[in-house]
């Protein structure tokens, strides 16, 4: 259920003068370069988000996909994704013979439902089995002995695959589906391994072509899908579309593109709240040796505007070592209750010091000497930093000074030769220093009279 899913993670206000906030780092490198990953499904449960991924071994060159089993990809922070492994096999399916592509996994109490396409080696090509398990890791086995959904399905869509599934706060399961500009959705009935009624064709969903993804935020459902349109990507590639609707059923309206096209031609949304921050998970050919065959899933921030609509996911495709920033947790002295504080270390560039698109870091109505924080897990080298200083044109001003300072194992104290700590709008501000090893670095920073101060983002460049 994937309302109660972000429910049950919630981020918790620290008492009294001093906030002192987690934020997960995004996520620029692939989950893993060990393996081709694809196709990803995302689930918290806990304190964990489990990425469910479909396994490309096309081998180099290849010109068809070659996916025989599903793995599951553990994480505590959104940032260090652990390979559970191979949690599904196309041989689990006794009525299956190749072809494990995009699945989900939906609970229901206490167990765990994984709805997988396969080539069931019958009528027709995919199918959508579902299998079973007592907790997210399993193990799975086959709850149906035989598809759920299949050619043979009344109005089944053109190709039978990405299958989303999505549990409602009253308890009824919905399953949407399809390809091929196909489609479909359906109710379950409460054992989850049977269709409820028949199979309608949603409507006002624009230009879909596959992998829908549906979830509930503030009352209003939800469904992401890749869309191939000339609109939105070039001929052969695929974007992420959206679209809203007052029903689970619809009708939908479209909102428009929430991801561009990657670097692959196949693009597999998954969107979901963690510890308070909001994920587009998707794939790209981002990996070495990666390809349309060869695929890598990677997870990037995602943000909403306040009428609900959703801002372009920014693919953060660089990599994540030349900013140290982007692995680090952001602490602060104070930041008001309506402002972000994981805006400063989200890898985004602003258009000028007035751009917030992204969140911004601000402390009003505090004035005088207030502080950031970076701390790393291992010590780290580090003899720059670049700040780009927020500026509302209201209650929060460009800082009357600033300086950086290092934890030398005992207390925060000055980084040795320090230049100029710049104060400048619209630009990034490098402040240069004698290179210092340590695991926590802190930005110091003096308002002007009357104004508070406030950040967009703030790097360290390896």
């Amino acid at each position: 259920m994937r309302r109660l899913r972000t429910m049950a993670l919630t981020v918790a206000a620290a008492a009294g003068l001093v906030l002192v906030t987690a934020v997960p780092a995004p996520a620029a490198a692939p989950i893993t370069t060990s393996i081709y990953t694809a196709d990803p499904a995302a689930l918290v449960v806990g304190d964990t988000m489990y990425l469910y991924t479909g396994h490309d071994e096309a081998p180099a060159g290849g010109t068809n996909f070659v996916m025989r089993d599903w793995h599951v990809f553990t994480s505590g922070d959104a940032t260090t994704w652990t390979d559970q492994g191979a949690k599904l096999k196309l041989a689990d399916f006794s009525w299956a013979g190749a072809d494990a592509w995009a699945g989900e996994v939906e609970p229901r109490n206490g167990k765990y439902y994984w709805y997988a396409p396969v080539n069931g080696n019958g009528a027709g090509w995919m199918d959508i089995g579902v299998a079973v398990g007592d907790s997210p890791l399993g193990p799975f086995h086959d709850a149906k002995g035989g598809p759920l959904i299949s050619d043979s399905t009344p109005n089944s869509s053109p190709l039978n695959i990405d299958p989303t599934v999505f549990t409602d706060d009253d308890g009824q399961a919905y399953i949407y589906w399809g390809s091929y500009y196909g489609l479909r959705a359906a109710k379950l009935k409460p054992d989850m391994i049977n269709l409820d009624g028949g199979v309608v064709t949603p409507s006002g969903v624009s230009n879909f072509w596959e992998a829908p993804w549906m979830f509930k935020r503030n009352g209003t459902y939800y469904l992401a899908y890749s869309a191939n349109d000339s609109a939105c990507s070039a001929p052969g590639y695929a974007c992420i579309r959206y679209a809203t609707a007052s029903n689970p059923l619809g009708p939908w309206t479209h909102r428009g593109v929430v991801l561009d096209q990657v670097s692959s031609t196949t693009n597999h949304p998954a969107i979901i709240e963690f510890k308070g921050q909001w994920y587009m998970v998707y794939h790209n050919a981002g990996s070495p040796g990666g390809g349309d065959f060869r695929r890598s899933v990677t997870l990037d921030k995602l943000y909403w505007n306040a009428d609900g609509t959703m801002q372009k996911v920014v693919q953060t495709t660089g990599p994540a070592s030349s900013n140290l920033a982007l692995s680090a947790t952001a602490s602060t002295s104070y930041v008001s209750p309506w402002e972000t504080l994981g805006a400063v270390n989200d890898g985004f560039t602003p258009a000028n010091s007035a751009d917030h698109s992204h969140g911004a870091y601000g402390n009003w109505d505090h004035q005088g000497t207030e502080w950031l924080e970076y701390q790393w897990p291992s010590a780290q080298t580090v003899n720059r930093v670049g700040v780009y200083w927020f500026d509302d044109d209201q209650g929060i001003d460009l800082p009357a000074s600033c300086k950086v300072q290092y934890w030398n194992g005992s207390a925060y104290v000055d980084v040795p030769g320090q230049s100029a700590c710049g104060v400048a709008a619209n630009t990034f501000n490098t402040t240069t220093f004698t290179a210092v090893s340590t695991t926590r670095l802190r930005l110091s920073v003096t308002s002007k009279t009357g104004f508070s101060t406030g950040v967009l983002e703030w790097q360290v460049p390896r």
